[in-house]
């Protein structure tokens, strides 16, 4: 039984811990509004390029909640993580390739805040 345990531990050592993307900048400083209208065209789209539903809907999920959610949702949904803040993920099943742009996972150093 110690074995079994042991093995499971090392097994979970080796994926990828998630993090946020480092700092970036958009091209030009944006808006709250506008950024969000950036993510939402992307989900919308982000199917079209291959892949499948239920994984782009699991990593728009992750993408969206804190940290440690969004390990336990790659975690049960198969994804494999290639870079740890999410930017270039696979799924398990399938061996597709996931990209996903930074503005979907945090906000740019350049951020309008409105006052």
């Amino acid at each position: 039984m110690g074995c079994a345990g042991s093995s499971q531990t090392k097994a979970e050592g080796t994926a990828k811990k998630i993090r946020k993307p480092k700092a970036w900048k958009h091209p030009q400083p944006i808006t709250k509004s506008q950024l969000i209208q950036l993510r939402e065209e992307f989900w919308d789209t982000a199917p079209h390029y291959g892949g499948t539903k239920e994984i782009w809907d699991a990593l728009r999920a992750a993408a969206e909640a804190d940290l440690t959610l969004a390990q336990a949702i790659v975690d049960s949904a198969g994804i494999i993580v290639q870079n740890p803040d999410l930017t270039v993920c696979f799924d398990e099943r399938a061996g597709a390739r996931y990209e996903l742009p930074k503005y979907v996972l945090s906000e740019p150093k350049n951020l309008i805040r409105s006052s």
